[in-house]
């Protein structure tokens, strides 16, 4: 396919998505639906203008999946303004440990009594389907602010989270199988792998965007200086606090999800003698000249064009990503077991791994049931699958990983897709509606 065509396809797809993004939410479609099934088209088993078989191409597919997920982790703490050590995090910290650990050892399980495959082979399949997506439920996402719904903080917490925590796991099989450059030593393991790694990860990926983000602000409104170009902090901040937490042997992925936590909490440095121009949204009418060097609003003015410009980028990574994920569908094999272990995923292991998750959580049955259902895969699984390929998973192993991971990315978004919006119109309907005396 030539050059010309490929930009008159890839603008087309662009426009289209602009023009017709209301009407597909009156059909109940979203957009990750639709990018699935023109991939599919777009792939060997139709026209065949893309054919990356994640076997041969897993470091292009890698690299692409990598950047795509650091990018939605970046942009969703960016939204979260929930003060760090308030209560409302316990339970999306609960979701994304607890319940996702018991997700892993469950999935293991099924995989070795169920699927024929090692204990490595098992473990590792579980490290890759246990994570969450916080991005392809974009009915889901979020609010700005400090006073979020709970559902879709926690949704979104979880999500974020769960994709740093599943590396460990993920080692862990790989340490099995050992494919990991090194015999499985379970005290090394623990203390690096899994402790350092967490808790290393948050803490590099907080310290380093509060100085940044600090310094930028300091030098905006002392010295009128590194004003505009609040892309290249996006971008910057992303990749030091990625390339340190990588070079101290820490999970890469939570540095980039607390740098964005840490970004948009940033606090003004009020200069004496200077007044406030008002609360938002009405401080935001000024131009961004005077926001940005003002003592009292440089801090919100830079996070807003940071997230602005986010916002965008994780849409293009998605469209990017799912796209791929349907042109890479006929690379799976059929397999008999999908009819049943992708139900069971769903059905069974996530509301069982959330509920001995969250026991003693002060919720309601309609917000269990809808954190149980809305285990969405996504960038994370995909980019999980391709690690373990690319450290070594071959042959037959490689095949039955591709077909569980894709057939399960896809799925999920196909019927999560379709029943997000009912199902989230029902919740909201209920948690409004006032509640009748016993």
């Amino acid at each position: 396919m030539s050059d010309p065509l490929w930009s008159l396809l890839i603008g087309a797809l662009l426009i289209a998505m602009v023009l017709t993004g209301a009407a597909l939410a009156r059909i109940l479609l979203t957009s990750a639906m639709v990018y699935l099934c023109i991939g599919y088209a777009l792939g060997p088993a139709s026209l065949g203008l893309i054919e990356l078989d994640p076997s041969h191409h897993v470091s292009l597919l890698g690299r692409i999946a990598e950047v795509a997920l650091l990018i939605s982790l970046f942009t969703v703490g960016l939204r979260m303004g929930v003060p760090i050590l308030d209560r409302r995090w316990i339970l999306s910290l609960r979701l994304a440990f607890i319940s996702m650990t018991i997700t892993v050892g469950l999935i293991a399980a099924v995989g070795v009594s169920g699927l024929g495959l090692s204990w490595g082979a098992a473990v590792l399949l579980g490290g890759i389907l246990a994570p969450t997506d916080p991005v392809l439920a974009s009915g889901f996402k979020t609010e700005r602010g400090t006073d979020p719904d709970s559902l879709r903080f926690s949704l979104a917490g979880e999500g974020a989270l769960n994709d740093g925590t599943a590396f460990p796991f993920v080692l862990l099989g790989l340490g099995l199988l050992d494919k990991h450059g090194h015999d499985l030593r379970i005290l090394h393991w623990w203390s690096v792998d899994l402790m350092w790694s967490t808790g290393g990860g948050l803490a590099i990926g907080a310290a380093l965007s509060g100085v940044i983000g600090k310094l930028i602000v300091h030098l905006r409104t002392r010295h009128q200086q590194a004003i505009g170009l609040d892309e290249f902090v996006s971008l910057g901040i992303v990749a030091v606090t990625y390339g340190v937490a990588q070079l101290c042997h820490t999970s890469g992925f939570l540095a980039v999800f607390a740098a964005g936590l840490a970004l948009q909490r940033v606090k003004e440095q009020p200069r004496e003698g200077t007044t406030s121009l008002g609360v938002a949204p009405n401080f935001r009418r000024h131009a961004y000249g005077a926001l940005a060097t003002h003592s009292h609003h440089a801090s919100a003015a830079m996070t807003d064009a940071v997230h602005g410009f986010n916002g965008q980028l994780e849409k293009l990574a998605e469209l990017t990503m799912v796209l791929l994920v349907g042109a890479m569908l006929p690379y799976t094999t059929p397999w008999s077991a999908l009819w049943w272990f992708i139900p069971l995923l769903f059905l069974v292991i996530r509301p069982v791994a959330v509920l001995a998750g969250t026991l003693g959580e002060p919720m309601d049955i309609s917000q269990r049931a809808m954190i149980g259902w809305f285990g969405i895969r996504g960038i994370g699984s995909v980019f999980y699958l391709l690690f373990a390929i690319r450290y070594g998973v071959s042959g037959v192993l490689a095949q039955e990983l591709i077909t569980l991971t894709l057939a399960s990315v896809a799925i999920s978004i196909l019927v999560h897709g379709v029943s997000i919006r009912p199902l989230l119109r029902w919740y909201i309907q209920r948690i409004a509606s006032p509640r009748q005396p016993d």
